[in-house]
């Protein structure tokens, strides 16, 4: 995080990268500050960011660079400070957080680095919930694609607790994407996998990417899975630049 006065205008904020007309998400100058006592923090200056259908973008750097915090603010779970983000081209960041909430679940897919999931349910189960809340009736066949592609059809009826942290997270990924989101957010989404599952879930993120026309963004310390990735973002003490 930076403890300086953000710059009017930050090195390589600009990052449209897709027609804003068929953007699936725009950050349009949006800025974050806090404050500890008397001194105001900025974990990430004004950021301009376009995404299209089809993207898979990856943003790298430090921890504590304002990766996160960039990517909770895009995904409405904190306001920025200052400027706005839009979805499909309608206001998002600035609605009511009930409004928010309501577009967080139909179209946006939330991948975290630690695995959240109901302990009470099944694997099976945490994505048919899903279908309950929307009342609507369950996809056994997209649930089925999904377990396959990710290497769990045989968890499919156990418990988080029975599962080791690998298939944890493939199971999180899993119900991530199950609701078919327009948008969806990586934090992290391969820390607790090996190196080859890990570039299976970055391959099959593409792939979804691609062939369904997502739009997604993967925070990530990991090098090597930028090889499927369509664009590369960089982002230092709060600034964001594309590599």
């Amino acid at each position: 995080m930076s403890r300086t006065t953000p710059p009017t205008t930050a090195p390589g904020a600009d990052q449209t990268g897709a027609d804003a007309e068929s953007a699936i998400i725009r950050v349009v100058g949006a800025s974050k500050t806090f404050t500890q006592g008397d001194e105001e923090i900025t974990a990430l200056h004004p950021t301009d960011l376009t995404i299209g259908a089809g993207q898979f973008v990856a943003i790298l750097g430090p921890s504590g660079s304002g990766k996160s915090t960039l990517l909770t603010i895009m995904g409405g779970l904190r306001a920025p400070s200052a400027g706005e983000v839009l979805i499909t081209g309608r206001p998002f960041s600035t609605l009511p957080e009930k409004k928010r909430a309501r577009i967080r679940h139909r179209s946006i897919g939330f991948i975290l680095q630690a695995a959240s999931l109901v302990p009470f349910l099944t694997v099976e189960d945490q994505l048919l919930h899903h279908d309950r809340v929307e009342r609507r009736r369950p996809r056994p066949d997209r649930a089925d694609e999904l377990f396959d592609a990710l290497g769990i059809a045989k968890h499919r009826r156990k418990y988080p607790a029975d599962l080791s942290g690998g298939e944890r997270q493939r199971a999180a990924i899993a119900a991530a994407l199950y609701h078919d989101p327009e948008l969806i957010l990586a934090d992290e989404p391969t820390a607790a996998l090996d190196s080859h599952r890990a570039m299976d879930v970055a391959t099959i993120l593409a792939d979804l990417t691609h062939e369904r026309a997502k739009a997604t963004v993967m925070v990530t310390h990991d090098e090597r899975l930028i090889a499927v990735c369509d664009r590369v973002l960089v982002m230092e003490d709060g600034v964001l630049t594309e590599r």
